[in-house]
């Protein structure tokens, strides 16, 4: 780090990356400010400066200083990690230390020794504090070692059959898989509750086979009763910034898998196809007659408005309650917002070439099986952005925020600049 770069993390108003301490604190308090760093996305701890960003320089020698700091993130640390150390010469001879944090710590959560146990600690704008506990839930979930659709959905009463859609199941089991499935619900509990709990819709407990919070999502009778996050907020606004004055506002909700006949034929929407729905019943089409068949052009293509719903809803943090993915039309574009931060190691740039991490691999591998998404998993690069150039020469925007993840359809290749 340069001494130019330094200056900008000191004079940054708004950095939550950064942390200002002195050198005499506790090695319990460093690892706390550490452990909360690594947990988000990484970040520096500048040891010699206060506060109110005034440089006062470390207090010790610059070897005992990195000793120190090395011993903390080992000792004070679980799992124990290897910060970056370098010191920069300041003003009047003052050192101000470096202690880095890489941005993709892998063994989330990290936790910091206090007395005789272990905090999982979160910063929090320029604040550190504990973790609560749905956070430290996000973050087992973001290391891989958490499963949340695979756990038992909480105060559902009755067993994995009372709770699905006996219905889906079976078109799903023998439609979709082109298997074999119980002939009834009622007749052989047994049966279903064993096949459901080797798929992962449903998990074995002493006194009964519940179902998953993944089983839910994909066949619950009623989703939203037991897992209100689990809809989609749709909305279509006259002009190109939210508005008080919408044209539609709908909470759409259901399980995602759809429910069809034999021939195929659709019954009962799931999500996408409602979240489609939405889109077409709001949205002009332009049509023309070729020879003596109406041709209809949409104003977003219908597959890749599908794939973009599609993966909000798979890949989206179900850890986050009280939010659904927000399906939001504006008079120049369209955006999908799934709740949570892009799984793992994932970025924007990967995804568009061809990055795959899951989530939610039930709900990945079963709306794969309906071919609602890419098969192999690269629905960003083969779908959506070949998609919208063929459609109207724009490539989609792929924003991730703190606690978001948006896709943004343009309607027209100018729109960016009305």
């Amino acid at each position: 780090m340069t001494r130019n770069e330094l200056t900008q993390l000191i004079r940054n108003q708004d950095n939550s990356g950064v942390a200002f301490m002195r050198d005499s604190i506790s090695a319990d308090r460093l690892a706390a400010e550490m452990a909360a760093l690594l947990n988000r996305n990484g970040g520096h701890i500048l040891l010699g400066v206060e506060d109110d960003r005034r440089v006062s320089g470390l207090t010790r020698g610059r070897m005992q200083v990195e000793e120190w700091v090395i011993e903390a993130a080992q000792s004070h640390l679980q799992p124990d990690a290897i910060p970056s150390w370098e010191t920069i010469q300041w003003d009047d001879g003052k050192l101000v230390g470096v202690v880095s944090l890489p941005e993709d710590a892998p063994d989330k959560p990290y936790k910091a020794r206090r007395e005789f146990g272990w905090v999982t600690t979160m910063r929090v704008g320029t604040a550190t504090r504990d973790a609560t506990r749905e956070e430290e839930a996000r973050l087992y979930q973001q290391s891989g070692q958490l499963q949340y659709e695979l756990k038992p959905v909480p105060r559902a009463p009755g067993t994995a059959v009372d709770n699905l859609d006996w219905r889906r199941l079976h078109e799903y089991f023998t439609r979709v898989l082109a298997g074999d499935a119980p002939s009834d619900e009622d007749e052989d509990t047994d049966a279903w509750n064993a096949l459901l709990s080797n798929l992962d819709l449903a998990t074995a407990s002493v006194r009964r086979t519940t179902a998953t919070i993944g089983g839910v999502l994909l066949f619950g009778k009623n989703p939203k009763r037991w897992l209100p996050q689990s809809g989609i907020r749709a909305i279509c606004y006259p002009g190109e910034q939210p508005d008080y004055a919408t044209r539609a506002d709908e909470d759409l909700r259901g399980p995602m898998a759809p429910l069809r006949a034999r021939d195929g034929l659709l019954v009962e929407p799931g999500l996408v196809d409602q979240a489609w729905d939405f889109v077409r019943r709001n949205t002009t089409p332009t049509a023309w007659i070729e020879g003596l068949r109406r041709i209809d052009r949409w104003e977003y293509p219908e597959e890749v408005v599908r794939e973009a719903v599609a993966n909000a809803l798979i890949h989206r943090d179900y850890s986050i309650v009280g939010t659904d993915v927000m399906l939001a039309i504006y008079s120049n574009r369209l955006e999908v917002v799934s709740p949570g931060r892009l799984p793992n190691t994932v970025t924007t740039e990967g995804m568009k070439l061809g990055a795959r991490h899951a989530r939610n691999q039930l709900l990945v591998n079963v709306m794969r099986d309906y071919e609602y998404v890419d098969a192999r998993g690269m629905g960003v690069r083969n779908k959506l952005i070949p998609g919208m150039k063929a459609h109207n020469g724009t490539e989609p925007d792929l924003i991730e925020e703190e606690y978001r993840f948006t896709v943004r359809l343009w309607k027209e290749a100018n729109a960016r600049a009305s």
